[in-house]
Order: C-alpha cells, then sequence, then structure tokens
C-alpha cells in the first residue's frame, strides 16, 4: 500500500524535527575570554532538577571551552537580532570575538562566568551537570542554576508579539511563531 509520503535520506531526517527553536549559548574559557555558538539542538530533559540539554559537534570550539570550564549560559535570542544569530554560527570563536564582530553585548551572569546576552529575551545560566557522546556530536546537561526573561516577553508564557522567536528550518531559512496560541480544554 502507497503512504503518499517519499524517502529521505538518513543523513538528513533529523531535519524532520525541524523547525527547532534557535538557542546562543555562551562559554568562556579558563582566561575568560567569552565565546557565542548558535545551536538549533537544545531541550529541557527535567523539571526537578532543572536540566536542560545541547549538542555541540567535538571540533566547536565551545566544546572545548564548556569542556574545560564546565559552564554555560543558554540565551534565547529573537527575530530583531537573526543576523547577529546566524553569523554566530558560521565563524568560529577560535578566529573571531563574536560579541565584537556581532556587536552583541556581553554582560555578567548571576551565577556562573560565562556572560549573558542582553539583547536576548530569556536567560537560563547552567552548570555542566553530565555529558555523554552520541555519534558524532557530545551532549552537554545543564542543571539551571539561575533563570529570567525580560518582562514585556515572559510571563509564565512567552509573549509572542513581544518576543518574537527563532526557529531554524535548516540552512539560511529562519521562521518565528504567529501570535495565535490554540487553549484546548478536554
Amino acid at each position: 500500500m502507497d503512504s503518499g509520503k517519499t524517502k529521505i535520506d538518513l543523513s538528513s531526517s533529523y531535519r524532520l524535527l525541524h523547525p527547532m527553536h534557535v538557542v546562543l549559548v555562551s562559554c568562556a574559557g579558563k582566561n575568560g575570554k567569552p565565546n557565542i555558538i548558535t545551536l538549533a539542538w537544545a531541550m529541557p530533559t527535567s523539571i526537578n532538577p532543572p536540566l536542560v540539554a545541547v549538542s555541540i559537534a567535538p571540533k566547536r570550539y565551545s566544546h572545548t571551552l564548556i569542556d574545560g570550564t564546565k559552564e554555560f549560559v543558554i540565551n534565547i535570542p529573537v527575530m530583531k537580532i537573526l543576523k547577529e544569530v546566524l553569523f554566530g554560527g558560521r565563524v568560529s570563536g577560535r578566529d573571531y570575538d563574536k560579541f565584537k564582530e556581532v556587536d552583541l553585548t556581553p554582560l555578567p551572569a548571576k551565577n556562573v562566568k560565562p556572560p549573558i546576552i542582553k539583547e536576548c529575551a530569556a536567560i537560563l545560566e547552567c552548570n555542566l551537570h553530565s555529558q555523554f557522546t552520541t555519534g558524532d556530536h557530545t551532549v552537554f546537561v545543564g542543571e539551571i542554576v539561575e533563570a529570567y526573561a525580560d518582562k514585556e516577553a515572559f510571563t509564565r508564557k512567552y509573549n509572542l508579539e513581544k518576543a518574537r522567536m527563532i526557529f531554524h528550518l535548516g540552512g539560511n531559512n529562519f521562521v518565528t511563531l504567529k501570535p495565535e496560541v490554540f487553549t484546548l480544554k478536554l
């Protein structure tokens, strides 16, 4: 029986899970030099304790920094900084000071050494809880030690008109959510 579906190459099958929420992970080396990596592979993994995971390839500079310092910050960007987000995912922090190159503002975090990004709508400060290898990536699980957001963007849920979060479709393609919420009562 024909299902009407087309075969997808396994090397791009992960894209069937897109669009994925884009995050900017800030981290810092032991010398304190900060870096930013753009990721679409991030997810919550536990409520108690509050844990979140990011997946990073070992060849990435940020992988080395997080592995060395055991801390990172997940910053939630919005559409108004989309160009900066894309740039942050296209060049290496080994070669560029991404904060200076894209004119993003690093501010001190409350509980970890890596900076937060002022222009982002929400912040999750994390201490490394655990890490493990999954094929060609490492999953870093962070315990959230501090979380905060812009008042107009988030109060128990996102205000989609104020926080136009970025979702990655693949390549240079991004979308945001339409400010339309459906509440179902069962």
